[in-house]
């Protein structure tokens, strides 16, 4: 088994269990990947999920040998690792130790949030493979950091620190090295308390809306949001504030 998903109040974690090759990913693993984030999209009970990898280190990309050998890493539909192309229907977390390189990196750019260990390290290193960031780093990269800084990560394929990222905004905490899953989970479990359909429609219009036309945003964004306040969950959300309890979700 090279992938193990956990499922506990709400919070889904997908592990890519490959330590002896820093997590790099075979036509196995991106399957089991790939399998994962179909259960975590339909499963209701699931709010929030956490992708990351075991024994140090994050994903180091595609399993070179395996690519040798002519194993199919990208999927159709779901492109590399079952995962930079899904549709991610809930909230996707990164918990990044050790090294999130190539595809890895690329992992970690499809996810809305990234926890990194101040020991993390990152890189698309495809271009000194021969290779080239297709599976999101040459689309996304530059929609998430400055183009020039994107630039730099592309064409040298560099490894930079944790803090290289962290000043760009791309990794929204930074822990201690080994508290990067937990912290994640933290988080996680902050997002799945919330009213799920609220959650879901707004993480939609943060998508969506970096690329509409200006002159269109508020009315756009009305269509998508306005079921919210008509929602049971919008009524439910305000009687327990003023009953001082918590909110039980229909997510309707």
């Amino acid at each position: 088994m090279s992938v193990e998903l956990t499922i506990e109040d709400g919070v889904a974690v997908i592990t890519i269990l490959r330590p002896e090759v820093r997590n790099a990913v075979d036509r196995e693993t991106a399957l089991g990947v790939e399998a994962a984030v179909k259960q975590v999209n339909a499963d209701s009970a699931v709010r929030c999920a956490v992708i990351t990898g075991a024994g140090g280190n994050f994903c180091a990309g595609m399993d070179l040998k395996a690519f040798l050998r002519g194993e199919v890493v990208r999927l159709p539909g779901t492109g590399f690792a079952g995962v930079t192309q899904a549709d991610l229907q809930k909230p996707f977390i990164a918990a990044v130790e050790g090294y999130a390189l190539a595809g890895g990196f690329e992992i970690m750019l499809a996810c809305d949030m990234v926890v990194a260990s101040s020991a993390a390290k990152f890189g698309l290193t495809e271009v000194k493979r021969g290779l080239v960031a297709n599976a999101g780093g040459l689309v996304r990269l530059p929609r998430q950091m400055p183009v020039k800084l994107a630039s730099e990560f592309v064409l040298t394929g560099e490894i930079f620190p944790v803090e290289r990222l962290a000043a760009a905004g791309l990794v929204n905490r930074v822990v201690p090295e080994g508290e990067a899953l937990a912290e994640a989970v933290k988080l996680a479990r902050t997002i799945a308390v919330n009213g799920p359909m609220a959650v879901a429609v707004s993480r939609r219009v943060l998508n969506e809306s970096l690329e509409w036309p200006e002159a269109e945003l508020f009315e756009r964004q009305y269509v998508i949001t306005a079921p919210v306040f008509a929602s049971e969950d919008a009524r439910e959300g305000a009687a327990a504030f003023a009953e001082k309890r918590t909110p039980v979700w229909k997510g309707c």
